[in-house]
């Protein structure tokens, strides 16, 4: 396929072809990014469907936070895997991860309030 047929051009449309292993190790995170979305989907829609002892102010929050998490990853994940086939087609040294600091961030405060939902309960 010639790269003008391919998609998203500003990442296809730059340096050349890298051994193929390099693509698909980007694409295999990129899929590990997806998995992720759905994980903190299923956490959020979980706290709220399933009658556990936590403060329902608190466990409302906290599924929030993990379903707000779960429909940001894809995005970061296509931004990252962008960056990083860029880097990798122009041989240049990859970008530094820009979303980590999101999810973990998220993740604890999910986390938190589910503790202390738990122990107000």
């Amino acid at each position: 396929m010639s790269d003008e047929r391919r998609f998203p051009r500003w990442v296809y449309g730059t340096g050349s072809d890298p051994d193929a292993r390099f693509s698909l190790a980007n694409e295999r995170t990129f899929l590990a990014w997806i998995r992720t979305s759905l994980a903190l989907l299923a956490g959020g829609v979980a706290l709220e469907a399933l009658n556990l002892p936590v403060q329902s102010d608190l466990r409302f929050a906290a599924a929030i936070v993990l379903v707000v998490l779960g429909l940001l990853a894809p995005g970061l994940a296509w931004i990252s895997w962008a960056r990083a086939e860029r880097a990798v087609r122009q041989g240049t040294s990859l970008p530094a991860p820009s979303a980590f600091g999101l999810l973990v961030i998220g993740v604890c405060v999910a986390g938190a309030l589910v503790l202390v939902g738990l122990v107000v309960a």
